[in-house]
């Protein structure tokens, strides 16, 4: 089997402590071509969930990855997107359906026993903006501010991502919201789009495969937040992929118009 090989300048911190939370992740960031010559140039940042999957075939989820680094580098090349610094940040496993979900809920795998999330999205964003967020600030050349600053995920990940904008705006503003798990919690997401009075300044991405359970949720989503403000084209961006399943593979396919939608080149 050929070994993968992560594309561009890629640091890895090992076992990133969070007091916040109590445990610790890995967390790899990928860093864009020019990155050293450039001594003083600022880049912005885009955080994602799940981060053994973003890179690496040999940490990602039955050893498919999505290809970030290698989508990234190529589109930076081609000036099709601003340079920017990628954080993926690893999930701790058992800890997952309890970091991402932004409401308590039940979980419901197939032919296991009922078991509960505490719901704990954000507790997670607190994570993200009070430790990890000043690390990467400190250690890299980052454009800090919430207009440069994006959040990225999928199924659940996709979830915690817009809900995490929904509570954080004034941190995170360009979200990567794939295949989310909108059947959550009696539908959640609905329900803390609804209580938005102004809209925030979140320009987001959103998509799902026809191939995917209930997808025509996420339809509606579009819907409510067209309702909401939210202009197709200006801060909103949503794909339908006919066929398409619920799967790292799928999502690797829709890295690229993501990045294009939400990272453009700076005239």
């Amino acid at each position: 089997m050929p070994k993968h090989t992560l594309t561009g300048n890629i640091k890895r911190h090992r076992a990133f402590h969070s007091r916040v939370l109590g445990n610790q992740r890995d967390v790899f960031v990928y860093l864009p071509p020019g990155y050293r010559r450039f001594s003083s140039r600022r880049y912005p940042v885009l955080y994602m969930h799940d981060g053994q999957n973003v890179f690496d075939a040999a940490t990602s989820f039955a050893g498919v990855e999505w290809g970030v680094d290698e989508t990234a580098q190529r589109l930076i090349h081609r000036k099709l997107i601003e340079p920017l610094i990628i954080v993926a940040v690893a999930n701790i496993g058992e800890e997952r359906v309890h970091e991402y979900a932004p409401t308590p809920g039940v979980i419901e795998p197939k032919g296991h026993p009922r078991k509960r999330s505490r719901g704990l999205a954000h507790i997670y964003g607190q994570f993200l903006i009070q430790e990890l967020k000043p690390f990467i600030d400190k250690k890299y050349r980052t454009k800090p501010d919430a207009e440069f600053t994006g959040l990225g995920g999928s199924s659940l990940g996709g979830l915690a991502t817009l809900a995490m904008g929904i509570f954080y705006s004034e941190v995170f503003t360009r979200l990567i919201v794939m295949s989310p798990s909108i059947w959550w919690d009696d539908y959640a997401i609905f329900r803390l789009v609804g209580i938005l009075g102004e809209k925030p300044p979140l320009k987001i991405w959103l998509d799902t495969g026809t191939g995917e359970p209930g997808w025509e949720l996420t339809r509606y989503l579009r819907d409510y937040l067209i309702d909401k403000g939210w202009q197709p084209g200006v801060d909103l961006s949503y794909l339908e992929v006919k066929g398409a399943n619920h799967s790292e593979a799928a999502w690797a396919t829709r890295v690229e118009p993501a990045l294009r939608f939400l990272f453009p080149p700076v005239k």
